[in-house]
């Protein structure tokens, strides 16, 4: 059955299979006696893929998975199965006298967003999400040759665009800087990149990974400063890009909330609205003053003519 492609480690015991094929598939028991009242076993489950495909994708889109079989032949194909990491069964197809049938396996992960294309058997995954990223086998058991196929398919969030943000220069340097600082933001993100440029030419990026964050990229530009200048935020199968007018952004006008960085816009705004809140509390606590002492007023003048 494997001929000349096995090979034992002298040293390790290690099983070595050179030029694997999808039938050597299945599972490999390893023995190893110590005395007649210690032996340890081991299995491998060993699965040979005839090809291995890499799918990115944005979530919210639709993906298909191709077979790459042109139309099912009832009387070649004898299964097909899909299944996503850890061997979880998702759709099945049995061909009984010609006859394909079908069954869908109601996975709580992927719910209604399942689609088989009757004619080729591609999986169609609709409205995919991040948490659909994974390892994706296909099975195709024919009479000639059977078929062995993994997708790894990786969902990435859709891209936010780029807040532009001014920071406000201290008291003590106020009115003498002729730079503008500025920030590009981007709120809860993962596997991005957000950059500067200046034209085109890079000027500075920042990367996160695996956590969901928020990335800040400081500019500092001249006010008269005519070149051109854009934030750019990418993760590596698309990119969003916001240029920078340094005319609107940083005009001159150092008590305005506009020339302020979002913090400390936010501060002002809320200290405003309290303080506005406070003015309607006293005038309503003054009025309301007003008309109890008119009342009383009344009630002991109605008194004093009653006595009267």
């Amino acid at each position: 059955m494997f001929g000349d492609s096995l090979q034992m480690e002298s040293q390790t015991g290690s099983l070595t299979i050179r030029d694997i094929r999808t039938r050597d598939s299945g599972i490999y028991q390893l023995d190893i006696i110590y005395t007649p009242f210690k032996q340890i076993t081991v299995l491998f489950n060993v699965t040979a893929y005839d090809e291995m495909k890499s799918v990115s994708v944005t979530a919210g889109e639709s993906v298909t998975l191709h077979t790459d079989v042109p139309v099912i032949h009832p009387h070649d194909i004898r299964y097909i199965q899909w299944s996503f990491d850890p061997k979880n069964t998702l759709i099945d197809i049995h061909f009984d006298e010609g006859t394909p049938k079908i069954r869908y396996y109601h996975d709580e992960i992927f719910r209604d967003r399942l689609q088989i294309d009757n004619q080729t058997g591609s999986l169609i995954i609709r409205n995919i999400r991040t948490t659909d990223s994974g390892l994706y086998d296909l099975q195709i058991i024919r009479l000639v040759k059977s078929l062995a196929v993994l997708f790894n398919i990786t969902v990435y969030a859709r891209l936010p665009i780029p807040v532009f943000i001014r920071d406000c220069p201290s008291s003590s340097t106020s009115g003498s800087s002729s730079n503008c600082s500025l920030l590009c933001s981007a709120v809860n993100v993962s596997h991005v990149t957000l950059s500067w440029y200046k034209g085109n030419s890079l000027l500075s990026s920042i990367s996160v990974s695996d956590l969901s964050i928020s990335l800040s990229l400081p500019l500092e530009v001249e006010y008269q400063d005519k070149n051109t200048y854009s934030c750019v935020i990418n993760n590596p199968i698309r990119n969003r890009t916001k240029h920078l007018n340094i005319t609107q952004l940083c005009h001159t006008c150092p008590d305005s909330v506009q020339c302020c960085g979002f913090t400390e816009a936010v501060i002002r705004l809320v200290i405003s609205a309290v303080v506005g809140v406070a003015a309607v509390a006293i005038v309503v606590y003054d009025i309301r003053s007003i008309r109890a002492e008119k009342k009383q007023r009344t009630s002991e003048s109605v008194s004093e003519i009653i006595n009267y």
